[in-house]
């Protein structure tokens, strides 16, 4: 058997401006508990904004992405331009309201958002080399506008699964630790916080996207 590297994006620290932490560390768990071995990366960009997260409300601050998901990653990150995908076997996107606001404006513009070129590319080159994606809790939504009629799962959210399917994606309902698979794209996502879900659920959820990819790693 294989033992898949994989590149995992994040988009911050912290649920409402930033990468959702549980999602990120439990995804990091499953992929080496798995026998997997992971790099992270991040953009060098400003964060749209910065959120205090006891209260929700918006700071006077500006944070920079990379630097902020180097808390995630224990300083051991690379800025997304140098993410090459040859030298990976899949690619795991965790949630966070940071993939809506600072990978891509999903968060203010809806079906009419913006992901960021670099993030894009990424997308468009792992499903080009036949490589599968990974994504938790909200990032399926910004991958199912990157990849048109794609399948994807953000859980139950009707509002969400509107705009998703306004975009061109087919939509699956799906519980606590279920995953849904694009055998075109190559594509496992999963609910997660999507859902009021416990860190447990979390890890469930996790597990079995990490599982999913490299079982289409291991079949290829």
């Amino acid at each position: 058997m294989k033992n898949p590297k994989v590149a995992v994006i994040l988009a911050g620290n912290g649920v409402y401006d930033g990468s959702e932490i549980h999602e990120a560390t439990m995804s990091l768990y499953a992929i080496v508990k798995n026998g997997g071995a992971y790099e992270i990366f991040a953009p060098d960009i400003d964060q749209h904004h910065v959120i205090n997260h006891t209260n929700g409300e918006e700071m006077k601050e500006t944070r920079n992405v990379l630097i902020e998901s180097a808390r995630i990653a224990r300083g051991q990150i690379s800025n997304l331009n140098q993410l090459n995908v040859s030298n990976f076997d899949a690619l795991i996107v965790p949630g966070g309201f940071g993939v809506a606001k600072n990978l891509s404006d999903f968060a203010f513009k809806g079906t009419e958002m913006t992901v960021l070129k670099a993030f894009e590319d990424i997308i468009l080159e792992f499903v080009k080399q036949e490589k599968p994606i990974g994504a938790l809790c909200i990032s399926p939504a910004i991958i199912a506008k990157v990849l048109k009629e794609s399948t994807i799962t953000i859980g139950n959210d009707n509002e969400t699964i509107i705009a998703v399917e306004a975009m061109g994606a087919t939509h699956r309902i799906a519980d606590h630790g279920e995953v849904v698979i694009d055998k075109k794209y190559k594509l496992a996502t999963t609910p997660c916080y999507m859902l009021d879900a416990t860190i447990v659920e979390i890890g469930d959820g996790a597990q079995n996207v990490v599982k999913a990819i490299f079982d289409m790693i291991n079949k290829k």
